[in-house]
């Protein structure tokens, strides 16, 4: 079994997946769009992931505010993952990801990338983070 972590933003879906154990989540790719609203090829790519890497379980970061409520982007994510589940059949659950892709950001300045290299894979590195902090929330139950 493996889960799934996806970084949903207006342009792209940063993907990781775990390893069988679910102790790790390794950064794999970042789905590209065109425009915000064509999510068909996203959707395809994400259910072709499911099938390659034989994942049971997904989890969308949801980008609350710093005061927990929610705004646009959250509400797109809420919908975005809704259609995730229907589309794959697999479970999907939302998880905070406040301030991630400034996390990611952060280690990849520390790492020396400049800002077109962060670009290709800042949304990859923030699904890690999202799918890490799912999984080691799960070994503190």
């Amino acid at each position: 079994m493996r889960i799934m972590g996806l970084d949903f933003g207006g342009m792209t879906c940063g993907v990781a997946i775990s390893d069988e154990l679910l102790l790790t989540a390794q950064p794999v790719t970042t789905i590209r769009r065109k425009h915000e609203t064509k999510l068909r090829q996203t959707f395809a790519a994400i259910e072709e992931l499911c099938m390659k890497y034989e994942v049971e379980k997904i989890v969308v970061g949801l980008p609350k505010k710093l005061d927990d409520t929610d705004s646009e982007r959250t509400l797109k994510c809420r919908e975005f993952a809704e259609n995730v589940a229907r589309r794959t059949g697999k479970e999907t659950i939302l998880w905070d990801e406040r301030l991630t892709t400034v996390q990611a950001s952060r280690i990849l300045d520390e790492a020396g990338l400049s800002y077109k290299e962060k670009g290709q894979v800042v949304d990859k590195i923030a699904a890690a983070i999202i799918l890490q902090s799912y999984l080691d929330s799960r070994e503190t139950k």
